[in-house]
């Protein structure tokens, strides 16, 4: 096994120099990494400014791309090296089509897509903003989500990771179960963007069934908080997961370990910010990465704030890897 049940062991394991050439990141070979999530199609207007209520503006640009926080992680996985395949669905539109291209281009083996016939394809209509880099989303789905039936045909064996899109939580909470059960030795991480109902039921399943819990900004502050430490404190207190994971912007990056370590990371700012879209999933790659590579977890944070960062100062995500590198700001 690459790692123990424990998903204390799990993690410490990774961040154990003696055990590197055991896990194959570290020995050069490409993890394989499953997501599942969604895929959208993003349909993003840069504007000068955010426009007032009842306002006319003419759009500087516009550009269609696939969107979907798991699938824009997957993407930057990807480019870092690793073996990606996407567990989702898909319309039979040719928003999907446009999707399906993206995904396959960058090497997202898509085989455990689920095509929904009829269906129409999610999209989310995204003003930029030139003056601030910050950007609003206005998304539109009627397309049924992945159910645990559907995923207990995907094949489990040949995979090193698995990360999930924190989102219908009842199916998922069934997906992880059986992750748990078919291969306790794999990592799960999983991503929490914004509060849903019943969303609780991931965060409380039995350990060591979650190794990772993201936690969106947004989602903390649509929860009241404007502190991170006390939130992750009081997150913790109602989660299992044994590493806990808060972004938090221009601010940095938390971290807790067990309930017990708090650390912290500054953010990496680009020297203008140009395009916020797709941080936080950007961030998610790189941690994801990070651990795979067995880093110190303070040195996660160091290198998921790089990348995020790095992601702001461009518009869209393509290429990131290679001039972060460049840049020195990630390793190669």
């Amino acid at each position: 096994m690459l790692f123990t049940p424990s998903t204390v062991e799990r993690l410490m394991h990774m961040a154990n120099p003696e055990n590197r050439l055991q896990h194959p990141a570290a020995s050069g070979r490409a993890a394989k990494i499953l997501g599942v999530g969604i895929a959208t199609l993003d349909i993003i207007n840069q504007v000068e400014r955010y426009p007032a209520e009842d306002d006319e503006v003419r759009a500087l640009s516009q550009r269609i791309a696939r969107g979907g926080n798991c699938a824009n992680t997957l993407a930057v996985l990807s480019e870092l090296g690793h073996a990606c395949r996407w567990a989702g669905t898909l319309a039979d539109d040719s928003g999907a089509a446009l999707i399906q291209q993206d995904m396959t281009a960058r090497g997202i083996d898509l085989d455990a897509a689920q095509i929904v016939p009829g269906g129409a394809t999610p999209t989310s209509y995204i003003r930029l903003s030139r003056a601030t880099g910050s950007r609003t989303i206005i998304h539109y789905r009627d397309l049924p989500e992945l159910t645990a039936a559907e995923f207990a045909g995907i094949d489990l064996s040949n995979v090193d990771w698995v990360h999930f899109e924190g989102r219908n939580p009842k199916e998922t909470v069934q997906m992880i179960a059986r992750v748990a059960a078919e291969r306790p030795e794999l990592p799960i991480s999983v991503e929490i963007e914004k509060p849903r109902p019943g969303i609780e039921a991931l965060f409380q399943l039995p350990a060591p069934e979650i190794s990772l819990i993201v936690v969106a900004r947004a989602c903390a502050e649509q929860q009241g908080a404007h502190d991170p430490e006390s939130f992750l404190r009081q997150f913790a207190a109602q989660s299992n997961a044994n590493l806990l994971i808060l972004p938090w912007g221009a601010q940095g990056a938390y971290a807790l370990v067990s309930g017990r370590d708090l650390l912290f990371a500054p953010a990496q700012p680009p020297a203008k910010i140009i395009d916020t879209i797709a941080a936080g999933d950007v961030f998610n790659a790189a941690a994801i990465a990070a651990l795979l590579d067995q880093q110190p977890i303070d040195q996660v944070l160091q290198t998921a704030n790089a990348l995020a960062g790095h992601s702001c100062g461009q518009l869209g995500i393509d290429g990131i890897v290679e001039s972060a590198r460049a840049a020195q700001l990630i390793p190669k």
